[in-house]
């Protein structure tokens, strides 16, 4: 489980590192227009959400 958990906690520190990396494209949006919310985005959060449900459930049948 300690594995388990290094992994994790290593992901989160290497993925905002590589998203902040990216090279700047162009000039800011317009403060105005919203945000799209695209499909990606949506299954990412799906997929977080039932990751954390099956740790937790697990956690609660042991």
């Amino acid at each position: 489980m300690r594995s388990f958990t290094f992994l994790v906690c290593l992901i989160l520190i290497i993925c905002p590192i590589l998203v902040i990396a990216q090279p700047g494209g162009g000039p800011p949006p317009d403060p105005g227009t919203p945000v799209p919310f695209g499909g990606l985005g949506i299954l990412i959060a799906i997929g977080a959400g039932l990751g954390i449900y099956k740790i937790r459930s697990s956690k609660n049948n042991k």
